[in-house]
């Protein structure tokens, strides 16, 4: 599983919307834009990865479902970050105050705004330095708190407050705080 970056001259770049409809016209690939213009394609997810994403994604929406505090998103989801870069976590909520905030145009493309929360699952086509340098995109554009999960190292690091609060075995659990209250996620599920 590889992936390939596009470097568009600056007279060529992409504004939001035409962004958003060259995506459409490639629902096949799965697509990022970075923040100096780049596009990312990415390979699809082998079946173990969806599968650790699955679980994340379910489990929060559950979480959501109950607590009725704001929007879940799953990897498809591309998100326009203040810094230019449009990013797709593996898994994303939304304060429902935010997403409320937002025109049905905007909740219907890529939403321009951070999610409060993210989990990023480190694949077999990721790298822990490029996966902790997109950690640090998601905080410094507003992120709130985020989850980056490596199955292959059973660890996982906790961002909150815009740094790395703490690192954590597969025999533990994430705890979702003050941002996703009563929100727990056993790691053991992942293996």
């Amino acid at each position: 599983m590889e992936k390939y970056a596009i470097r568009l001259p600056k007279n060529l770049q992409f504004t939001d919307d035409e962004f958003y409809d060259f995506c459409q016209a490639n629902r096949d690939l799965r697509l990022e834009r970075n923040a100096n213009g780049e596009i990312i394609i990415m390979s699809p997810t082998g079946g173990l990865t969806g599968k650790k994403n699955s679980s994340i994604t379910s489990r929060l929406w559950i979480w959501n479902d109950e607590a009725q505090l704001g929007e879940v998103f799953n990897s498809s989801t591309g998100f326009l970050l203040p810094n230019g870069a449009m990013r797709s976590p593996d898994a994303a909520w939304v304060k429902q105050s935010r997403w409320d905030a937002l025109s049905y145009n905007e909740q219907e493309k890529f939403p321009p705004l951070c999610p409060d929360f993210i989990v990023e699952l480190i694949s077999p086509s990721d790298t822990l330095k490029d996966s902790q340098q997109k950690m640090d995109e998601w905080m410094a554009n507003g992120c709130r708190m985020g989850w980056l999960i490596y199955p292959k190292e059973e660890k996982a690091w906790v961002y909150h407050d815009n740094k790395i609060e703490s690192i954590i075995g597969f025999d533990q659990t994430l705890i979702g705080g003050t941002v996703l209250p009563d929100f727990n996620f056993d790691l053991a599920w992942l293996r």
